[in-house]
């Protein structure tokens, strides 16, 4: 090699292989007379900075000033754009053109590789004070749990997981207006994330089955006649508000088990949107969920 082309390799080390043993680092190959290079250049430095708590860096590699560095990867058209991890490339960017797109596929990298950054430093401290919060909300004590989930928001207001807990803490406490406020303050991109819908279902589950304050009244309405499908399902529904889901579930089973079309499969959506509350992954869920396709398919 020349002493140019061992000088561009020891600044290529220096700026990009060194830093990507403990961080993502988004590799840019560009030229100043490359106009999609320069359309493309705002979205890849404002993603990057969004995600440099999560340990994700720009490297920018003029082909024209680098060209022995863009030759050893074999730069055919620009702009071209990598992800290196540990010294290896990891991941094939370049379709990514818009911030949506680029989003998507970092987060998926996150996701499977060890990257060191503060965001999942942060997410370590956290994971155990959120799971605490959610045991506390899904025992039926709303007031402890958004008095849990107010604290970590100080600690991390933009945490998604924090946000959804505490939306739903306030729905499960009786402020369905605060929830409802909260969901729209939210910016458009955080709202459409599963966290947030997970929130927002609850809410909706909440304007649609309001508080019950005595089920006596219901539950004798199911006694005395069993075919009251409306009594089953406001029964169902006020139990769920209470807190009570092995209760709400059983009434909304046993009314898919009886006349599954009833009110046009009202009961099976409700039972859906209390899946989605309580979280997909649940085991729970999952143990409901095998009820309900023994019913249908058994």
């Amino acid at each position: 090699m020349s002493p140019a082309e061992k000088e561009a390799v020891q600044s290529f080390r220096a700026e990009v292989v060194e830093p990507s043993m403990t961080k993502l680092v988004v590799i840019d190959f560009w030229a100043e007379w490359c106009g999609p290079c320069k359309a493309l250049t705002p979205v890849l430095e404002k993603v990057a900075a969004e995600y440099a708590d999560k340990g994700v860096v720009l490297a920018k590699i003029d082909t024209d000033k680098n060209q022995f560095i863009a030759a050893q990867f074999q730069i055919r058209s620009i702009p071209t754009v990598y992800a290196m991890f540990q010294g290896q490339l990891v991941a094939d960017l370049t379709s990514a053109r818009t911030e949506s797109q680029l989003r998507t596929m970092l987060d998926q990298l996150l996701r499977q590789l060890p990257i060191e950054g503060e965001a999942q430093a942060q997410d370590a401290e956290l994971e155990p004070l959120i799971a605490m919060g959610e045991e506390v909300l899904a025992a039926g004590d709303a007031a402890r749990a958004l008095s849990i989930f107010d604290q970590l928001a100080e600690m991390a207001p933009d945490h998604h997981a924090v946000l959804s807990g505490r939306i739903r803490a306030l729905v499960a406490a009786g402020e369905v207006d605060a929830a409802e406020a909260a969901i729209a303050a939210l910016p458009d991109d955080v709202a459409k994330l599963p966290d947030i819908e997970r929130a927002r279902s609850a809410l909706s589950l909440a304007r649609s089955a309001p508080a019950v304050d005595d089920l006596a009244p219901l539950e004798a309405a199911v006694a005395a006649n069993p075919d009251d499908f409306q009594a089953r399902y406001d029964l169902a529904n006020a139990r769920m508000v209470a807190g009570d889901r092995d209760g709400a579930a059983e009434g909304f089973l046993s009314i898919v088990a009886a006349e599954r079309d009833w009110n046009e499969g009202a009961a099976r959506q409700q039972l859906l949107k209390l899946f989605e509350v309580v979280g997909l992954e649940d085991p729970w869920v999952s143990a409901q969920r095998r009820k309900l396709s023994a019913i249908l398919f058994g």
